[in-house]
């Protein structure tokens, strides 16, 4: 799914004037209709005050598919062009991550690892995967617990965007993202590169070999898993919901966690139209409610 942006703005970072000289019309209908339509196929609530954000994301995609006004982007949008309706979303979708992002996660997720019968088959879920820095920082969190590759735990990982899944599974990211890991991690997981790849390092095979990357859209009425999970990761996405949709995605996912299992979710993020669901048991850690 999405990765968030900073909790100051709740649905999408940069400035929302847009300088750019005006090349398309866009009229406040146009708005309005993209407005209802990322709300509709992704559940993103669009501020009043993205107006200009939004014409500078989907401005390129009018030039690229050479259109002549938004009015012709909406009806291809409205029309069955799977395509351009999958470019619209990753246009409007931001990630930002990073590789142990809210650090005080990774023990507690070691700790949750610990208390599990040993030698139980164990299945992670990030929801929102992003360009893959959050579901490699678990994986390296699983091989640091079990001090081995071959650990009984499998990842799945899944984004709405499929750009970012792309980049996901190629793993190779420049050696200035990768500063929180220490000299052992970059060595035991990672593969400086050299000549034309210099400055960069990617995933060992053996890390990656753990983690499944998927497309899903957390808004569809039904998933393609059949399976339920000792951990979600789902932070920092619910913020661009509003509070029914979180609920509808809250209640879905708290059907795919084990009776034992642990919620994670971001630091800007608070359940409390969902107490039902969930019990708080640590800094932005939930348990089910009712297990």
């Amino acid at each position: 799914m999405l990765a968030a942006t900073d909790p100051t703005n709740p649905a999408f970072e940069g400035r929302s004037d847009c300088k750019e000289p005006l090349q398309f019309p866009f009229t406040s209908e146009d708005f309005n209709r993209i407005r209802n339509l990322i709300h509709r196929v992704a559940g993103i609530s669009l501020s009043p005050a993205k107006k200009g954000l939004v014409y500078s994301r989907l401005a390129r995609r009018l030039r690229v598919r050479r259109l002549q006004s938004f009015s012709e982007y909406l009806q291809l949008l409205e029309s069955d062009d799977q395509s351009e309706r999958e470019a619209f979303i990753n246009a409007l979708t931001t990630n930002m991550t990073s590789f142990f992002r809210e650090a005080h996660h990774f023990p507690i997720l070691s700790a949750h690892l610990g208390s599990l019968a040993p030698k139980q088959q164990v299945s992670i879920w990030t929801c929102a995967s992003s360009s893959g820095e959050e579901p490699y920082s678990i994986a390296m969190t699983v091989v640091e617990h079990y001090n081995s590759f071959a650990a009984p735990v499998k990842i799945l990982a899944t984004d709405i965007d499929t750009k970012v899944l792309e980049r996901a599974r190629t793993g190779v990211y420049p050696l200035d993202q990768l500063q929180k890991l220490s000299p052992n991690q970059l060595k035991r997981f990672f593969l400086r590169g050299e000549g034309e790849n210099a400055g960069f390092a990617k995933v060992k095979p053996e890390l990656q070999a753990m983690i499944t990357f998927k497309s899903l859209n957390l808004l569809h009425e039904k998933w393609a898993i059949h399976e339920k999970f000792d951990a979600i990761f789902c932070r920092n996405v619910m913020i661009y919901f509003d509070k029914k949709t979180q609920y509808t995605v809250l209640k879905n996912l708290s059907g795919y966690l084990r009776p034992n299992g642990l919620f994670f979710a971001g630091h800007s993020e608070s359940f409390h139209h969902a107490v039902d669901l969930f019990r708080t048991c640590g800094k932005t850690v939930y348990a089910l409610r009712n297990p």
